[in-house]
């Protein structure tokens, strides 16, 4: 197990690239084997969930090719099984894209219940509701999701709850229905209308997406495509907090600004400068920001991704901040070790009423899940002194080169073996 080492206390400067976004790959990826094509995908992020879902497909007779870090070759023609249940897949949200593709193309799929991060209950309540009314039959047996349909027929589907991930299984099975699929109530983001464009590049036939009413007039089969995905809206939105937690100044490259507009807002709102351009957003703190009210929204309301990020300033801001979550129940668990750091962060029920306090100090803290890890890391760098960051097993899960990232804007951040006991020693007197 690795951990990062920090010495917080200096202001990030300088720029940095934002990679492809992580849960746009996720649909993707999956979405390529709906045709027995070669698909080209490009701006791939090179994390975890992202390669395990690569080794998942190869798993069941799909040939991937990395062509280099960032672009694989996907050709789906060769698919040997429909059942999917390594270990590793278990441990990734977006394994359940495979559902909605493998029965578009297949009629039948087999796929284990998903992981992820123990932010919270995540049902899959409304991607069942979306196959049934598409013709399948769902049953949940042995840990396994299993859906099968003698044929799917297009439908009018109003989601209960506005769902990314069901939006995007539902679309995908109704991109090779027969006749037309209205998803009504349909979730916003951007990264929904990215597998939308995609889907569409390989001959689908999908008007809507971005809007609340998704139609899919279903085609009989799709084709090869290449395909670059979208930049990662919560990679920028977190270094855009940590530039602002630090009083950096720091020019976040590779982004589409509209995406980061409900972050960009809150940051403008409690003091820090924000300069946009065409594909880039300079951050700028000169002082202790302010305080404000957040609540987090589906797309384009704040992201519940960034909700620990722009906690962990608020932390560290003037007045007393209340943050409300209305996505996941549990995202608020990592509190308790910004506590450590001296946060004053009480939490009642979905909401988290801060007390900034004027510094943050170093501690040892555990990460508890991706978002958390990287606002842990975020508060590591503004703090005075030492942090330990533990379990970053988890920030890995999203992040590529993290710490990398963050050494190039001047963080003073190593990543080392957690049972290297004298690791630390050795840090501190390298840095001072």
């Amino acid at each position: 197990m690795e951990q990062y080492i920090i010495k917080g206390g200096k202001a990030l400067a300088g720029e940095v690239t934002i990679g492809g976004a992580k849960n746009a790959a996720l649909g993707i990826i999956a979405a390529a084997v709906m045709t027995d094509e070669t698909v080209t995908i490009e701006n791939l992020p090179d994390v975890r969930d992202i390669n395990v879902l690569l080794k998942a497909l190869e798993e069941i007779g799909a040939k991937v090719d990395r062509i280099d870090r960032h672009t694989a070759k996907i050709t789906g023609e060769n698919i040997s099984t429909l059942n999917i249940d390594q270990d590793s897949i278990r441990k990734i949200r977006g394994s359940y894209y495979l559902l909605g593709a493998l029965l578009g193309k297949y009629k039948n799929a087999q796929v284990a219940l998903p992981g992820g991060c123990n932010i919270g209950s995540r049902p899959i309540d409304q991607h069942i509701k979306g196959f049934e009314a598409l013709g399948a039959e769902v049953k949940i047996q042995h840990g396994l999701i299993q859906v099968e349909a003698k044929k799917l027929l297009g439908n009018h589907i109003y989601l209960d709850v506005v769902s990314v991930g069901a939006t995007i299984n539902i679309m995908m099975a109704a991109a090779l229905a027969e006749g037309l699929t209205t998803i009504e109530n349909a979730a916003k983001e951007p990264h929904i209308v990215d597998v939308a464009n995609f889907l569409n590049s390989m001959g689908a036939n999908i008007k809507g997406a971005g809007t609340d009413v998704i139609r899919v007039k279903g085609v009989t089969k799709l084709h090869g495509s290449t395909y670059s995905i979208i930049p990662d809206q919560i990679e920028a939105g977190t270094f855009m907090l940590a530039a602002a937690a630090t009083k950096g100044d720091v020019i976040v490259k590779n982004v589409i600004p509209k995406h980061l507009e409900a972050i960009t807002a809150k940051l403008v709102e409690i003091g820090a400068e924000v300069e946009e351009f065409d594909d880039a957003v300079r951050v700028v703190a000169t002082k202790r920001l302010g305080h404000t009210q957040v609540k987090t929204l589906p797309y384009p309301g704040f992201p519940t991704d960034m909700q620990p990020q722009i906690s962990t300033v608020l932390a560290m801001s003037t007045g007393t901040s209340i943050v409300t979550e209305s996505i996941f129940e549990s995202r608020f668990k990592y509190v308790d070790e910004l506590a450590r750091m001296g946060a004053s962060v009480k939490v009642e029920g979905n909401t988290a009423i801060i007390d900034g306090v004027k510094e943050l100090t170093g501690a040892t803290v555990s990460a508890p899940d991706l978002r958390a890890g990287a606002a842990l890391v975020i508060a590591g760098l503004a703090a005075d002194g030492f942090t330990v960051v533990e379990q970053i097993e988890y920030i890995e899960r999203g992040y590529e080169n993290f710490e990398e990232k963050m050494r190039e804007l001047g963080a003073t951040i190593e990543k080392v073996d957690s049972n290297d006991e004298k690791a630390l020693r050795k840090f501190k007197l390298k840095v001072g």
